[in-house]
């Protein structure tokens, strides 16, 4: 009876472990013989391999297989590997029923008796189609970010391992920064930053904020392997694990050099244009301002000079006179460097030779600097002609040349220097074009950028009081500028300034000048005329009148052109004097009225402005405010002859 129990228990055992194998459904197990036929199969078995047990029991258990495993004789190296190391596993391609494949993970292991006879093979395969497919998705979409990192060429993309040393690199980091792969990875990152920057502990301060906050993003100097600079953006991510350990970070360097360079230049035409603009609106008040002196410094002057020939002849009375005039004179003068800086002054523009102009100046030049300063002068053999008033332009020079000797008060040496140059378009503050540049070279004390800035600001100075105008540089800037060319000003503290003045070159058809007749004064310079004299200024026209009625012609005074015109209308008139800034009727206008009936009148424009409309009033004839009585008599005689 205890034998019959024990055979019926395990009966129970074997059918409850066959019961557990059958109903697995997600992976086959099946039993093969010692020669690989299968002698037992179960539901898992038949779900994923498509085979009922009675069309497989019986049958080779390399019917799963692919052909060319067959053939390599994979089956056959399965279960010898069994026999000789206890098990077998493996993963490979199989085969289902309906002849499509699956990605199967195979285990076999060899069964025996208590004896050690084998009795066959335990093979349990699970079908690892879908984790393949996974896996498969998950490495092409590694491998793809991996080429898409690889292949941007825009950016440095590279990894770098806890303490910063380069683990990756990428295409484009290999073309901004000049290394191989072979030649950077494993070095550290410092490699790229500035000498100053590593001194200073920049590339672990990088490191500490990207672990801190988990980001750091900078710009700065890098240096590429051939040691050149280039300015950069810089971001560092830190990368951490699952456990929030630190496993490296990521690093993206993009070379922004041309968008800085970009940047700097727009920067710079802004404070051009702004500079331009506040020089512009300094230069209208400035042209206004002395336009109104030149009016008053007109009246002063013309009375004066009266009132020296009426007034008897005592000489404390005479010196009283001349020196009022002389004060007056020198306001002329003043008033003229405003109209300078302004363009507002007239020039008498003619071809000109730079190198025979500063030749014919060096003994004024040697005289101005005194003992303890030198001149030299490096000049070309020849060079072009530019176009300018030569009288001006000598005036620019020694003024230039006495502000570098006033930088110098231990003396020192100066360099006169002039040269043909050519400016491409888009360069630099001048027009493209071929330029003649004139240097004035000091070693002084030069200037800091602030004062820099300001140094052609009218009435800006750096010497003392009573030692200048402030206004010499202006008029020195408004000459170039009225002559087509610029004003440039370089210096730094310590270094001495250089200041260049760029005159364009003369045009072929500006070298030549026509030689037209000039009027020759009438021999009978006292010719009595009848002379409409036109002023809205009251204390002007009445010192116009004066001079004009002293040296024995009748005047006809006008304030304004529509009453100069009822003048002409109504009197006999010789000859008409008007002044061009004037309200309703400008001078020109009021000329151009009179041709249009009186076609040979003479007319002359007291202006001290040199920018007058085009037409009529550009060719008339001019007399420069403040005149004397002899400039307005030699200015009528050229016209009423």
């Amino acid at each position: 009876m205890e034998v019959l129990d024990r055979h019926v228990t395990s009966l129970s055992e074997e059918g409850r472990f066959r019961l557990l194998v059958d109903a697995i459904t997600d992976y086959a197990i099946y039993m093969l013989s010692p020669e690989g036929i299968v002698t037992s199969w179960n539901t898992g078995a038949q779900r994923f391999k498509g085979y009922k047990p009675s069309e497989i029991l019986g049958e080779h258990f390399s019917r799963f297989y692919v052909e060319e495993d067959c053939a390599a004789g994979i089956p056959e190296r399965a279960l010898a590997t069994a026999l000789e190391q206890g098990r077998f596993e493996g993963e490979g391609w199989r085969q289902r029923k309906d002849g499509s494949r699956f990605w199967a993970h195979v285990v076999i292991d060899p069964i025996r008796r208590p004896s050690g006879e084998l009795i066959g093979f335990a093979k349990i395969t699970r079908d690892l189609t879908e984790r393949r497919a996974a896996e498969n998705a998950i490495r092409q979409s590694e491998e793809q970010f991996r080429r898409l990192v690889q292949g941007v060429s825009d950016y440095a993309i590279y990894m770098l391992d806890p303490n910063g040393n380069v683990s990756s690199w990428n295409f484009g980091a290999e073309r901004i920064k000049g290394y191989r792969p072979d030649e950077i990875i494993g070095r550290h990152f410092s490699t790229f930053y500035t000498p100053e920057d590593r001194a200073a502990g920049l590339p672990e301060t990088a490191l500490r904020i990207a672990r801190a906050e988990g980001r750091f993003e900078r710009e700065g100097w890098r240096v590429r392997k051939d040691g050149t600079r280039f300015w950069a953006s810089i971001v560092v991510d830190v990368i951490r694990g699952d456990d929030g350990d630190v496993l490296g970070f990521a690093k993206i360097t993009r070379d922004i050099t041309e968008k800085m360079e970009t940047q700097r230049a727009l920067e710079q035409a802004r404070e051009e244009l702004f500079q331009s603009q506040k020089m512009e609106a300094i230069g209208q008040l400035t042209g206004g301002i002395a336009h109104d002196f030149n009016n008053l410094l007109m009246a002063v002057l013309g009375s004066l000079e009266i009132l020296k020939k009426r007034m008897p002849q005592d000489l404390s009375l005479t010196s009283l006179v001349d020196n009022a005039m002389q004060g007056a004179q020198r306001g002329a003068a003043l008033t003229q460097r405003m109209l300078a800086f302004s363009r507002r002054q007239e020039l008498h523009m003619e071809p000109l030779d730079v190198s025979g102009l500063v030749r014919g100046m060096m003994d004024i030049l040697s005289r101005s600097l005194g003992p303890l300063t030198t001149i030299e002068t490096s000049f070309p053999v020849r060079l072009p002609t530019i176009l300018t008033d030569p009288a001006q332009l000598e005036m620019a020079i020694l003024n230039l040349v006495v502000n570098a000797r006033d930088a110098m008060p231990s003396g020192g040496r100066i360099v006169l220097r002039a040269s043909e140059e050519s400016i491409a378009a888009g360069k630099g503050p001048l027009s493209a074009g071929r330029y003649v540049r004139i240097a004035i070279i000091d070693e002084g004390e030069g200037m800091d950028t602030k004062t820099l800035e300001q140094a052609v600001t009218p009435f800006f100075t750096t010497k003392g009081v009573g030692k200048g105008t402030g206004l010499g540089l202006s008029m020195v800037q408004g000459l170039a500028s009225q002559s087509g060319g610029r004003l440039i000003l370089k210096s730094r503290p310590g270094e001495g300034t250089t200041a260049e003045l760029w005159f364009p070159i003369a045009a072929v058809e500006q070298r030549v000048v026509a030689t037209a007749d000039v009027p020759q004064p009438d021999s009978d310079a006292q010719r009595r005329l009848r002379i409409v004299a036109v002023d809205d200024d009251g204390l002007v026209l009445m010192n116009t009148t004066l001079m004009l009625e002293d040296l024995g012609h009748t005047v006809f005074e006008a304030m304004a052109g529509p009453e100069a015109l009822d003048i002409l209308r109504k009197e006999p008139v010789d000859l008409v004097i008007c002044d061009h800034a004037m309200p309703r009727m400008t001078g020109a206008q009021l000329a151009e009225a009179i041709r249009s009936e009186w076609p040979e009148m003479p007319i002359i424009l007291a202006t001290g402005y040199a920018e007058l409309p085009d037409g009529v009033g550009a060719n008339l004839p001019r007399l420069g405010k403040p005149f004397s009585q002899a400039q307005l008599a030699e200015a009528i005689s050229r016209v009423a002859c």
